[in-house]
Protein backbone atom coordinates (compact mmCIF):
# COMPACT_ATOMS: atom_id res chain seq x y z
CA UNK A 1 0.00 0.00 0.00
CA UNK A 2 1.43 3.48 -0.85
CA UNK A 3 2.12 6.00 1.48
CA UNK A 4 -0.66 8.09 0.57
CA UNK A 5 -3.52 5.65 0.75
CA UNK A 6 -2.09 4.55 4.52
CA UNK A 7 -2.17 8.21 5.32
CA UNK A 8 -6.03 8.69 4.17
CA UNK A 9 -6.95 5.72 6.12
CA UNK A 10 -5.12 6.93 8.80
CA UNK A 11 -7.12 10.05 8.25
CA UNK A 12 -10.21 8.31 7.83
CA UNK A 13 -9.95 5.87 10.64
CA UNK A 14 -9.02 8.75 13.72
CA UNK A 15 -11.26 10.84 12.17
CA UNK A 16 -14.40 8.57 12.82
CA UNK A 17 -13.34 7.75 16.25
CA UNK A 18 -11.87 11.45 17.58
CA UNK A 19 -11.06 11.21 21.20
CA UNK A 20 -10.18 7.48 21.02
CA UNK A 21 -6.82 6.40 21.26
CA UNK A 22 -5.21 4.20 18.48
CA UNK A 23 -2.09 2.32 19.36
CA UNK A 24 0.61 2.10 16.75
CA UNK A 25 0.24 -1.85 16.27
CA UNK A 26 -3.52 -1.32 15.55
CA UNK A 27 -1.81 0.83 11.89
CA UNK A 28 1.16 -1.99 11.64
CA UNK A 29 -1.88 -4.87 11.83
CA UNK A 30 -4.03 -3.06 8.94
CA UNK A 31 -1.12 -1.90 7.16
CA UNK A 32 1.21 -4.81 7.46
CA UNK A 33 3.81 -2.38 8.04
CA UNK A 34 6.37 -1.76 10.89
CA UNK A 35 5.93 0.97 13.88
CA UNK A 36 8.43 2.95 12.20
CA UNK A 37 6.97 2.93 8.90
CA UNK A 38 3.46 4.01 10.49
CA UNK A 39 5.06 6.43 12.69
CA UNK A 40 6.20 7.90 9.78
CA UNK A 41 3.18 8.18 8.02
CA UNK A 42 1.35 9.45 11.79
CA UNK A 43 3.52 12.41 11.17
CA UNK A 44 2.88 12.95 8.17
CA UNK A 45 -1.21 13.22 9.33
CA UNK A 46 -0.16 15.02 11.62
CA UNK A 47 1.31 18.07 9.99
CA UNK A 48 -1.13 17.89 7.55
CA UNK A 49 -4.17 18.39 10.17
CA UNK A 50 -1.99 21.05 12.11
CA UNK A 51 -0.88 23.12 9.20
CA UNK A 52 -4.48 23.81 7.75
CA UNK A 53 -6.58 24.39 11.37
CA UNK A 54 -8.28 20.76 11.68
CA UNK A 55 -7.21 19.76 14.78
CA UNK A 56 -4.03 17.69 16.34
CA UNK A 57 -3.01 14.12 16.52
CA UNK A 58 -1.71 13.82 20.28
CA UNK A 59 0.95 11.61 21.25
CA UNK A 60 -0.18 9.12 24.28
CA UNK A 61 2.68 7.72 26.07
CA UNK A 62 2.67 4.60 28.14
CA UNK A 63 1.56 0.69 27.77
CA UNK A 64 -1.26 1.76 26.22
CA UNK A 65 -0.27 4.49 24.40
CA UNK A 66 -0.65 5.25 20.58
CA UNK A 67 -2.77 8.73 18.85
CA UNK A 68 -5.43 10.36 19.29
CA UNK A 69 -7.20 12.89 17.24
CA UNK A 70 -8.89 15.73 18.88
CA UNK A 71 -10.58 18.37 16.16
CA UNK A 72 -9.77 21.38 17.68
CA UNK A 73 -10.38 24.51 16.62
CA UNK A 74 -7.12 26.92 16.24
CA UNK A 75 -7.97 30.63 16.88
CA UNK A 76 -8.34 31.37 13.79
CA UNK A 77 -11.28 28.81 13.10
CA UNK A 78 -13.03 29.46 16.16
CA UNK A 79 -13.29 33.28 14.98
CA UNK A 80 -14.86 31.72 11.98
CA UNK A 81 -17.42 29.63 13.93
CA UNK A 82 -18.10 32.54 16.21
CA UNK A 83 -18.85 34.89 13.20
CA UNK A 84 -20.96 32.59 11.35
CA UNK A 85 -23.23 32.25 15.03
CA UNK A 86 -22.94 36.05 15.41
CA UNK A 87 -24.38 35.87 11.56
CA UNK A 88 -27.19 33.23 12.38
CA UNK A 89 -27.93 35.20 15.47
CA UNK A 90 -27.99 38.50 13.79
CA UNK A 91 -32.07 38.06 12.47
CA UNK A 92 -34.62 40.14 13.66
CA UNK A 93 -37.07 37.26 12.83
CA UNK A 94 -35.39 35.43 15.58
CA UNK A 95 -36.97 37.91 18.07
CA UNK A 96 -39.43 36.14 20.76
CA UNK A 97 -40.14 38.87 23.07
CA UNK A 98 -38.46 39.38 26.43
CA UNK A 99 -35.03 40.28 24.88
CA UNK A 100 -35.10 36.00 23.65
CA UNK A 101 -33.83 34.65 20.71
CA UNK A 102 -34.93 31.74 18.49
CA UNK A 103 -31.66 29.39 18.54
CA UNK A 104 -33.48 25.89 18.35
CA UNK A 105 -32.23 25.43 14.76
CA UNK A 106 -28.66 26.48 15.25
CA UNK A 107 -28.29 24.63 18.98
CA UNK A 108 -29.96 20.83 17.03
CA UNK A 109 -27.80 21.19 13.61
CA UNK A 110 -25.53 18.90 13.63
CA UNK A 111 -22.95 20.88 11.25
CA UNK A 112 -23.33 23.72 13.41
CA UNK A 113 -23.26 22.40 17.13
CA UNK A 114 -20.19 20.20 15.97
CA UNK A 115 -18.61 23.16 15.24
CA UNK A 116 -19.08 25.05 17.87
CA UNK A 117 -18.55 21.96 20.13
CA UNK A 118 -14.67 21.97 18.24
CA UNK A 119 -13.72 25.15 20.78
CA UNK A 120 -14.88 23.49 23.17
CA UNK A 121 -13.15 20.29 22.98
CA UNK A 122 -9.63 22.54 22.18
CA UNK A 123 -10.32 24.70 25.98
CA UNK A 124 -10.99 21.39 28.07
CA UNK A 125 -8.86 18.61 25.98
CA UNK A 126 -6.71 18.90 29.14
CA UNK A 127 -8.76 18.76 32.57
CA UNK A 128 -8.65 15.18 32.99
CA UNK A 129 -12.26 15.14 32.66
CA UNK A 130 -14.92 12.19 33.50
CA UNK A 131 -17.92 13.45 31.39
CA UNK A 132 -19.54 16.09 29.75
CA UNK A 133 -23.20 17.51 31.61
CA UNK A 134 -25.28 19.44 30.35
CA UNK A 135 -29.36 20.29 31.42
CA UNK A 136 -32.26 19.09 29.12
CA UNK A 137 -33.06 20.25 26.36
CA UNK A 138 -31.45 22.48 24.02
CA UNK A 139 -27.49 22.41 25.20
CA UNK A 140 -27.86 18.52 24.69
CA UNK A 141 -26.81 18.79 21.13
CA UNK A 142 -23.51 20.93 21.69
CA UNK A 143 -22.95 18.78 25.07
CA UNK A 144 -23.14 15.57 23.13
CA UNK A 145 -20.77 17.18 20.50
CA UNK A 146 -18.00 17.92 22.51
CA UNK A 147 -18.33 14.65 24.60
CA UNK A 148 -17.74 13.38 21.54
CA UNK A 149 -14.78 14.80 20.40
CA UNK A 150 -13.66 14.02 23.20
CA UNK A 151 -14.49 10.77 23.81
CA UNK A 152 -16.26 11.51 27.04
CA UNK A 153 -20.17 9.80 28.01
CA UNK A 154 -22.69 13.03 28.25
CA UNK A 155 -25.03 13.47 31.49
CA UNK A 156 -28.00 14.97 31.05
CA UNK A 157 -29.43 16.80 33.89
CA UNK A 158 -33.37 16.49 34.55
CA UNK A 159 -36.27 19.07 34.83
CA UNK A 160 -38.32 16.60 36.39
CA UNK A 161 -36.54 13.06 37.79
CA UNK A 162 -38.03 9.83 36.10
CA UNK A 163 -38.34 6.72 37.11
CA UNK A 164 -36.22 5.33 34.35
CA UNK A 165 -33.21 7.13 36.08
CA UNK A 166 -33.93 5.23 39.63
CA UNK A 167 -32.66 7.25 42.90
CA UNK A 168 -32.18 10.92 41.93
CA UNK A 169 -30.72 14.02 43.72
CA UNK A 170 -33.01 17.18 43.21
CA UNK A 171 -32.54 20.51 43.98
CA UNK A 172 -34.35 24.13 43.44
CA UNK A 173 -32.88 26.97 41.90
CA UNK A 174 -33.67 30.00 40.65
CA UNK A 175 -33.83 30.78 36.89
CA UNK A 176 -33.31 34.05 35.55
CA UNK A 177 -34.54 33.28 32.43
CA UNK A 178 -37.88 31.95 33.20
CA UNK A 179 -37.90 34.38 36.68
CA UNK A 180 -38.76 32.08 39.03
CA UNK A 181 -37.58 28.78 41.23
CA UNK A 182 -37.17 25.53 39.20
CA UNK A 183 -36.16 21.94 39.92
CA UNK A 184 -33.30 19.99 38.46
CA UNK A 185 -32.44 16.34 39.33
CA UNK A 186 -29.53 13.98 38.27
CA UNK A 187 -29.64 10.18 38.69
CA UNK A 188 -27.38 8.88 41.14
CA UNK A 189 -25.84 6.16 38.64
CA UNK A 190 -25.05 9.01 36.17
CA UNK A 191 -21.17 10.09 37.34
CA UNK A 192 -19.33 8.28 39.85
CA UNK A 193 -17.87 9.74 42.88
CA UNK A 194 -14.67 12.01 42.10
CA UNK A 195 -15.49 12.78 38.99
CA UNK A 196 -14.47 15.61 37.00
CA UNK A 197 -17.06 16.92 34.76
CA UNK A 198 -17.57 20.18 32.14
CA UNK A 199 -20.09 21.49 31.85
CA UNK A 200 -21.71 22.64 28.93
CA UNK A 201 -25.02 24.94 27.82
CA UNK A 202 -26.36 26.63 24.94
CA UNK A 203 -27.40 30.08 26.67
CA UNK A 204 -26.82 31.83 30.29
CA UNK A 205 -28.54 34.58 31.23
CA UNK A 206 -27.45 35.15 35.02
CA UNK A 207 -25.90 31.68 35.66
CA UNK A 208 -28.34 30.60 37.29
CA UNK A 209 -28.93 26.78 35.84
CA UNK A 210 -25.15 26.68 35.67
CA UNK A 211 -24.75 27.51 39.33
CA UNK A 212 -27.50 24.46 40.06
CA UNK A 213 -25.41 22.30 38.00
CA UNK A 214 -22.63 22.53 39.76
CA UNK A 215 -24.23 22.52 43.01
CA UNK A 216 -25.86 19.35 42.43
CA UNK A 217 -22.58 17.72 41.15
CA UNK A 218 -20.83 18.59 44.30
CA UNK A 219 -23.68 16.77 45.99
CA UNK A 220 -22.44 13.66 44.21
CA UNK A 221 -18.67 14.36 44.83
CA UNK A 222 -17.88 15.33 41.57
CA UNK A 223 -15.57 18.71 39.98
CA UNK A 224 -16.20 20.80 37.63
CA UNK A 225 -13.24 21.51 35.39
CA UNK A 226 -14.84 23.46 32.62
CA UNK A 227 -17.77 25.30 31.88
CA UNK A 228 -18.75 26.24 28.25
CA UNK A 229 -21.68 28.19 26.64
CA UNK A 230 -22.81 28.73 23.12
CA UNK A 231 -24.59 31.99 23.88
CA UNK A 232 -24.21 34.44 27.38
CA UNK A 233 -26.32 37.71 27.74
CA UNK A 234 -24.42 40.66 28.75
CA UNK A 235 -27.15 41.21 31.32
CA UNK A 236 -27.17 41.13 33.71
CA UNK A 237 -23.58 41.80 34.82
CA UNK A 238 -22.84 40.18 37.47
CA UNK A 239 -23.30 36.76 36.96
CA UNK A 240 -24.13 33.63 40.09
CA UNK A 241 -20.94 32.14 38.48
CA UNK A 242 -17.01 32.89 37.22
CA UNK A 243 -14.97 30.89 34.81
CA UNK A 244 -17.47 29.97 32.61
CA UNK A 245 -16.21 30.57 28.40
CA UNK A 246 -18.75 31.68 26.08
CA UNK A 247 -18.44 31.53 22.45
CA UNK A 248 -20.42 34.95 21.56
CA UNK A 249 -21.77 37.59 23.95
CA UNK A 250 -25.76 38.56 23.24
CA UNK A 251 -26.62 42.27 24.07
CA UNK A 252 -29.54 44.77 23.36
CA UNK A 253 -32.36 43.05 21.67
CA UNK A 254 -34.33 45.70 20.00
CA UNK A 255 -37.59 44.73 19.24
CA UNK A 256 -39.05 47.96 17.63
CA UNK A 257 -35.75 48.44 15.22
CA UNK A 258 -35.11 45.20 14.98
CA UNK A 259 -31.75 45.44 16.83
CA UNK A 260 -29.85 42.33 17.94
CA UNK A 261 -26.27 43.13 19.17
CA UNK A 262 -24.26 39.72 19.52
CA UNK A 263 -20.53 39.50 19.52
CA UNK A 264 -17.73 37.45 19.70
CA UNK A 265 -15.85 36.11 22.37
CA UNK A 266 -12.46 37.34 21.74
CA UNK A 267 -10.45 36.47 25.02
CA UNK A 268 -12.41 32.86 25.05
CA UNK A 269 -8.46 31.55 24.67
CA UNK A 270 -6.90 33.68 27.06
CA UNK A 271 -5.32 31.84 30.30
CA UNK A 272 -5.13 28.40 28.60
Amino acid sequence: MKRSERTALISKIVSDAPGKVFGLSYFCDIFGTARSTVSEDISVVRRSLEAHGHGKLITVSGPGGGVRYLPFADEKSALDIQNRLCNALNDKNRMLGGGFLYTSDIMFDPSFSTDMARVFAGLFFNTDANCVVTIETKGIPLALMTARLLNLPTVVVRREPRISEGPTISINYFSAAAEKMQKMSISKKAVKPGSRAIIIDDFMRAGGSIKGIGELLSELDVTVVGIGVGIASITPKTKKISGYRPLVYLGDVDESTGLIEVTPNFQIFENI
